[in-house]
Parts: C-alpha cells; sequence; structure tokens
C-alpha cells in the first residue's frame, strides 16, 4: 500500500473511531445555532451554525493536539478580532467529534473551508494558510 494512502486509511480510522465514541451532548447542545461573538473564534461542536450577519464564515477543522493546526490558531484569532463583525471564525476539532469533518468531506487536517452569508462554501485550502495569502484570496474573492 502506498504511503499516501495508508496516511488517508489511519486518519478516516481514527476519525471513525473518535465519532464512534461519542461527542459530549450537553456542549453539543450549548452549540446549537452557534454563532460567534464579535472578535473571537468560535469553537464549536454543532455543524448548526449561523452565517448570516457576516460576509464570510471561516472555517478551520483540525485539532488541538496537530501541530499545523496549533499554528494556525493564532492566525484565526488575529482574523477574527481584526475583521470582527465581518467574518466569522470558527474551529471544529475533528479528533473530539467526527461529523464535521465527514459533513465537510475533508481528508486531511487542518482544512479551512470559506462560507458565504447564504452558507455556500466558496474556497477550501489544506495545510497551513498564513494570514497573508487568506487575506489575498478574500481580497481576491472581493469579500474584504
Amino acid at each position: 500500500m502506498k504511503p499516501a494512502s495508508t496516511f488517508f486509511l489511519a486518519l478516516v480510522l481514527v476519525l471513525f473511531a473518535v465519532g464512534a465514541c461519542g461527542g459530549d451532548s450537553q456542549a453539543t447542545d450549548q452549540a446549537k445555532s452557534a454563532k460567534a461573538e464579535n472578535g473571537r473564534v468560535l469553537i464549536a461542536n454543532s455543524l448548526d451554525l449561523d452565517f448570516s450577519g457576516y460576509r464570510v464564515t471561516f472555517i478551520e477543522l483540525g485539532a488541538d493536539r496537530c501541530i499545523p493546526c496549533r499554528k494556525m490558531q493564532p492566525i484565526m484569532k488575529a482574523i477574527a478580532e481584526e475583521y470582527a463583525g465581518r467574518i466569522q471564525v470558527v474551529f471544529y476539532d475533528v479528533w473530539k467529534n467526527a461529523a464535521p469533518a465527514e459533513h465537510y468531506r475533508i481528508q486531511l487536517i487542518p482544512t479551512q473551508i470559506f462560507i458565504d452569508q447564504k452558507g455556500k462554501e466558496f474556497f477550501r485550502h489544506v495545510g497551513l494558510f498564513p494570514k497573508e495569502e487568506i487575506l489575498r484570496m478574500l481580497k481576491e474573492k472581493g469579500i474584504l
């Protein structure tokens, strides 16, 4: 088996194992109809997000223990603070709850997905995504 196939199979097995263990239902109930507070990153457990009120929702699918995902945290925080009211930033830990990984059909973490006000995905990136490149993409798409 090729190394890439082995890695993908291992990732899928981990995601399903984490999902089979179940999530924290109380935390999931609290996150229903979740909307980030201006200037803060929303750490979500539920897929029931409110996209209205923001030009863009920036979703990061990763894990707290993933090194590249940890490197994304200050980038997400900076964007949430600098573009409060315009960009909603949401983080899903797919090792704690596999449902978002399955819903967005991700294969690797970190994966960043950008959603418009109507809930439609318009851009996806896999791996570490520097702030400057995120802002350049948002400018090219006419968001900023």
